[in-house]
């Protein structure tokens, strides 16, 4: 029986706010080791729903299971430790820390994350690695974030993701600066990382031609629907 390390169910939320408008996923899974690139356009709930799985906001109704715990049914602060335990987070920006070491950045998510700081033993020596395999040059992680090129912040954001080895990977368009060369590069360096741990990876793009990559391709007018009132 093949593991799942996310198992959507029945999820319904409604935007506060706006009157009648709603998101509602009856079900998704993604499998242990599987790489799931989920497309779809500006205003088809993309973000909402990459929310919803983190669990930093809750459906109104339904089940957000990840490796095997509803994180919709947690309270607050126990939410947040499974968040930093069972995910590692590719945010488009980057989000790193501007002032914080290579370093700083890559082990902050240990630093909420007991389970996960253990899995990493030695953790700067894990970080150390995982640089070294994503191409960053030798020494950076006592350089600043900000001194480094666009290229090597997200590697670093990567990198931040995978230290500890967090179940399931969530990337948010992080090819959409990069032009055709650079997504082919930083694409081999994430699934050969994410492959070597079996990492399950859940990717969101406006851009299908990244399908090829991936175990699976779907769109999110196939899994979803935003509902709205009659006027």
């Amino acid at each position: 029986m093949t593991n799942t390390t996310l198992e959507i169910t029945k999820l319904a939320y409604r935007w506060p706010g706006r009157a009648g408008f709603s998101l509602i996923v009856p079900h998704l899974s993604v499998a242990q080791g599987e790489s799931l690139l989920l497309l779809g356009e500006s205003g088809s709930g993309k973000s909402t729903f990459l929310s919803l799985i983190c669990g930093t906001i809750l459906p109104d109704k339904g089940r957000v299971d990840i490796a095997g715990t509803d994180i919709a049914a947690l309270s607050g602060g126990v939410r947040d430790k499974v968040r930093a335990e069972q995910i590692g987070v590719i945010f488009q920006q980057f989000n790193l820390l501007p002032f914080g070491s290579v370093m700083d950045n890559i082990l902050l998510p240990l630093h909420f994350a007991p389970a996960r700081r253990k899995r990493a033993a030695d953790a700067t020596t894990e970080a150390s690695q995982l640089c070294a395999a994503l191409g960053l040059p030798a020494g950076v992680t006592s350089a600043k974030a900000t001194t480094l090129s666009v290229g090597q912040q997200q590697r670093v954001a990567v990198a931040r993701a995978l230290i500890g080895q967090p179940p399931l990977i969530i990337a948010d368009e992080p090819t959409s600066a990069l032009d055709a060369n650079s997504q082919v590069a930083f694409l081999d360096l994430l699934f050969e990382q994410a492959n070597t741990h079996n990492t399950s990876l859940l990717m969101v793009s406006h851009d299908a031609r990244l399908g090829e990559r991936f175990d699976r391709v779907i769109r999110m007018e196939d899994i979803a629907q935003i509902e709205r009132a009659a006027a």
